[in-house]
């Protein structure tokens, strides 16, 4: 982990990451899901739609997310703007661990999965922590902006991939 004391790597201002990441939804939604999501390439992420069930309403919420894939799951990081407090949706799933994601194929469709969410510990946080390394090379420097430590979450397909 950096020092501390190392310049952090500028950011937008919280209101305006907010902002695009609630017009990224609108997009999503005006479009009926032609528009919004797409799968990572290589050397960078992608984006799914994540969707909760809220631990406090229980009614069903949704968020678009980035993700990278390792082997049949798909991981993100629970960040909020890389703000100080939890997002909402891991919150959520904390409550709740089984969610849907819908997915890109590459090829103009989104696949709905049923997934179940843990959070990475030990080698398999550090090993999902370089792969996103890898994507996003100033991740450590953001990471420091926040008080705690940043949830790697894994998101599993809730039933076994067929053989």
């Amino acid at each position: 982990m950096p020092d501390r004391r190392e310049r952090s790597p500028w950011l937008p201002p919280r209101w305006f990451i907010h902002l695009f990441w609630r017009g990224h939804r609108a997009l999503y939604r005006l479009t009926r899901g032609r528009t919004g999501l797409w799968p990572p390439k290589p050397g960078s992420w992608g984006t799914l739609r994540l969707t909760t069930v809220g631990r406090r309403t229980g009614r069903r919420r949704s968020v678009i997310l980035g993700y990278v894939a390792d082997g049949p799951n798909l991981v993100t990081l629970a960040m909020n703007g890389w703000g100080a407090p939890e997002p909402a949706w891991w919150l959520n799933l904390r409550a709740h661990p089984e969610a849907e994601a819908e997915v890109p194929d590459g090829q103009g469709r989104v696949r709905h999965r049923r997934v179940r969410a843990h959070a990475a510990t030990g080698e398999e946080r550090a090993r999902l922590w370089d792969r996103w390394r890898e994507v996003q090379g100033d991740l450590d420097a953001h990471a420091l902006r926040r008080p705690g430590g940043t949830a790697v979450v894994v998101l599993a397909p809730a039933t076994a991939p067929p053989d």
